[in-house]
């Protein structure tokens, strides 16, 4: 079969991924769907996988797209005559300590929200289940009936199968050596003997070589290659209905294998792989051994299953996988290149996921959006540093490992730090921060006092930072707190024709006299939030947006591919200069008026107005605005000049009672004041009349913005999902988000954000819970509210209302 000059998609990649993209097309019509892989189909990673699948990933739409790939594999067989080798014996994930049992329950809570099946069971229950395993040490365990394994080339091939039943043509021995592209967009691939096939769509599907092929195409595709190793056993007395099992504290996983065993691990300190390149012929290759590196895992194994200890192995495996800078996959539209696509970095779920992204990536294809929010896999979330070999050579050390390690609540990674400081950086560490890491950025979580090392101490419980944050609410609350937020993502746009294309992609009303800084949303067609920000006039032709750090790349984006051909509009990133200094509290205003000659009065400085005033030395621009819930200024300081107004600033905070405070004290405030936060609490299929963010959409302005059609659909109407705000009855459980929300002994939906309400004095969450015949005030008050907390369910209030400051007089005084 002849390679064609033209194809509505091309795909590079054979593996799972690449075969189930091309399914899923051909399953929307697509007849003209082209699949190319450099050797042969599962060559790279697939045909060695372990072939587990799981029911769950960490989040409602992840874990529809891991049940659809069960649903999908099930069926596979009947359509296309291959098998795919799936059994649903269950899987069982066991308990060895306490802080284990703990997030093994809380995990099990999360699966609950998500409609999955997930059961406690005793140690004795455990060996009923799994014959051969020792329990002596267990405290507990989760089984999940309906997970299972399948054999992923079988699996493959039959995706690959079906794809051609459909229509689509798949050529082996084919390498991609060049994107074709032409004014921003893509048009087609050129393979290494010269032949050109012209196409609209490119998807990159190419495993450990998508960062290769990405650089191709202008793209950053961050991952690298790390070796996953395990072994295989001498034919042992093992039950053909076997469960897989989980022993996650000794950073392994078990299988039946056709009478064997197989025992697989993800190790603390991984070995990344290819930092020099793959070499061209590539194909079913398996690494070297490395018996030391695998020593400790295949001696935990004889202690989980005894037998081991008797019985030899067969087969010693050692080949790799691509791991992302996240553990989270790559997946959507490149926002360097229109119509080039993503799916890669699997991160050791690329079974589990297969069916389901190649299901969601084809419908984003499509229908030119996501078949529903997949922002935690959504490749615009990557910075560009993070595609740099010596940051992903770091990193992906870390990232396998800690597949198993605890998934602690805010846990950093330790690896590839230090990367992007805030000017405030130094003075911040002089002070005790403790700083984690967002986009790249070193930000200060919590602030450690005088003799206490400003490190995490995790737990499921109060952490060792608990108190100290308290104390930095406390001081916001009542006083007054200084926050960095230089962080904060920052565009230029100007032009004559801003103000147009602005009020046309904005939800509010952003015109009017310079000197005002507006809340608004970005929204798609569907009326669905794509962004959440803040747009300030600076001038007539001159606007600055200000978005979160972690989705700068994808407000960008989204902003420049929306301003319409022609107009007069110019787009820069000015995030690196300036810094921002918040200053937060009742004591705000005392504490910087003495600083300036300006007018800081709220008739001279009304809230929401932005203006250039002096602070010391330096001109800054202050916008009175708050993401904590109260009076306070936002001081955008040109960089050079952050350190000297800084100092100014702390020198003069102690008569006012001045506290650094960290983001957790940020989010903590947030949560009370029921302030959404875009990525959890909205998102691109949650609307603002959905949201409560109504108030913010300008109906009457004499625009026809993105999103106003599908709102007036919503607008005087009951609505059948809202996000309430939730508070525990009882003050000592912690919530961390995703857990269940009951009304009457019916669940009804799932927290999206939560955290302890240190003013509030109780555990404090916001979900979206859902009703048929509407949610309103009355089927709020009647409903008796609980949150299933680690398999154990508590009372909670709720409210449509914010449960601090309802009426936001705190920062408007």
């Amino acid at each position: 079969m002849a390679l064609p000059s033209h194809a509505r998609a091309v795909i590079i990649g054979g593996g799972i991924i690449g075969c189930s993209v091309a399914y899923h097309l051909t399953k929307h019509g697509w007849k003209d769907v082209v699949l190319l892989e450099r050797k042969k189909l599962t060559s790279g990673t697939t045909w060695h996988a372990a072939g587990l699948v799981r029911g769950m990933l960490y989040s409602g739409n992840l874990t529809k797209l891991a049940r659809y790939s069960i649903e999908l594999y099930r069926k596979l067989e009947q359509e296309t005559g291959q098998a795919t080798g799936l059994k649903q014996n269950g899987s069982i994930s066991i308990a060895t300590n306490e802080e284990r049992w703990d997030e093994l329950r809380r995990g099990a809570s999360l699966a609950h929200a998500f409609g999955v099946d997930a059961e406690p069971i005793t140690p004795k229950q455990v060996a009923e289940k799994y014959p051969l395993m020792n329990t002596s040490d267990l405290l507990g365990a989760i089984f999940f009936p309906n997970d299972g394994q399948c054999n992923p080339a079988d699996t493959a091939m039959a995706l690959a199968k079906g794809a051609r039943m459909g229509g689509a043509k798949i050529f082996e021995d084919t390498r991609v050596a060049a994107i074709l592209k032409q004014d921003g967009k893509v048009t087609g691939v050129r393979t290494d003997d010269g032949h050109e096939i012209k196409s609209d769509i490119v998807v990159n599907c190419s495993g450990m070589w998508a960062r290769e092929v990405g650089l191709m195409a202008g793209v950053n595709v961050p991952l690298h290659a790390a070796e996953h190793f395990y072994v295989v056993t001498e034919p042992m007395d093992v039950p053909s209905n076997l469960p897989v099992m989980r022993d996650m504290d000794a950073c392994a996983y078990y299988k039946e294998d056709a009478g064997k065993l197989l025992i697989g691990a993800f190790e603390p300190n991984a070995k990344p792989w290819g930092m020099n390149g793959i070499r061209a012929d590539f194909c079913f290759d398996e690494l070297p051994e490395d018996f030391d590196h695998f020593q400790p895992i295949l001696e935990g194994a004889i202690h989980r299953v005894p037998k081991l200890g008797e019985t030899g192995i067969r087969k010693f495996f050692n080949g790799p996988e691509s791991f992302s800078p996240d553990q989270r996959y790559l997946l959507g539209e490149a926002p360097e290149l229109k119509n080039f696509f993503v799916a890669a970095g699997f991160n050791s779920i690329g079974i589990q996921s297969g069916g389901g992204a190649g299901m969601a990536l084809a419908s984003w294809i499509v229908e030119g959006h996501p078949p529903f929010d997949l922002w935690d896999v959504d490749i615009r979330r990557m910075m560009p540093h993070q595609n740099r070999k010596t940051y992903l050579y770091d990193r992906v050390s870390e990232a396998l490992g800690l597949l198993y390690a605890m998934h602690w609540p805010y846990r950093q990674f330790t690896t590839a730090r230090g990367i992007r400081r805030t000017p405030l950086y130094m003075r911040l560490q002089e002070n005790g921060a403790c700083f984690g890491d967002v986009a790249g950025w070193e930000r200060p979580n919590w602030f450690a006092p005088k003799g206490v090392e400003p490190k995490y101490e995790y737990s499921f419980k109060r952490q060792n930072w608990f108190s100290y944050c308290g104390e930095e609410v406390k001081a916001t609350r009542e006083k007054v707190g200084l926050y960095d937020q230089s962080t904060f993502a920052k565009f230029l746009v100007r032009g004559p024709d801003a103000e147009a294309q602005l009020q046309r992609i904005s939800a509010s009303d952003v015109g009017g006299a310079p000197g005002r800084a507006v809340y608004t949303q970005w929204l798609n067609e569907r009326g669905g939030i794509e962004a959440d920000l803040t747009v300030t006039r600076i001038a007539d032709d001159e606007y600055w947006i200000v978005t979160a750090a972690a989705t700068a790349v994808r407000d960008k984006n989204w902003l420049v591919r929306h301003i319409e051909p022609g107009a007069k509009v110019t787009v820069d990133d000015i995030t690196n200069a300036y810094a921002v200094i918040g200053v937060m509290g009742p004591n705000a205003r005392a504490l910087l008026q003495p600083l300036t000659e300006a007018d800081l009065s709220n008739a001279g400085f009304p809230f929401g107005a932005s203006k250039e005033i002096n602070i010391g030395h330096a001109a800054v621009r202050a916008t009175r605005i708050s993401y904590m819930g109260e009076l306070g200024w936002e001081l955008y300081v040109p960089t050079e000049f952050a350190v000297g107004v800084f100092d100014t600033i702390f020198a003069a905070g102690g008569p006012h009672g001045l506290k650094l405070c960290g983001m957790h004290a940020m989010d903590v405030c947030r949560i009370e004041k029921a302030y959404r936060h875009w990525g959890h609490d909205i998102t691109d299929e949650d609307t603002p009349l959905e949201a409560g963010l109504g108030f913010a959409v300008a109906w009457d302005k004499n625009v026809d913005f993105i999103g106003r059609d599908a709102l007036l659909k919503q607008k005087g109407r009951k609505l059948p999902k809202r996000i309430l705000q939730f508070a525990l009855e009882n003050p000592e459980p912690l919530l961390y988000h995703n857990e269940p929300i009951y009304r009457n002994g019916e669940r009804v939906g799932h927290t999206s954000s939560a955290n302890y309400g240190h003013h509030l004095g109780r555990a404090i969450a916001m979900g979206y819970v859902k009703n048929e015949a509407g949610v309103d005030a009355d089927w709020v008050a009647s409903g008796k509210w609980e949150i299933e907390v680690g398999l154990k369910r508590e009372p909670a209030r709720a409210s449509l209302k914010p449960m601090y400051d309802p009426t936001s007089g705190r920062m408007k005084v």
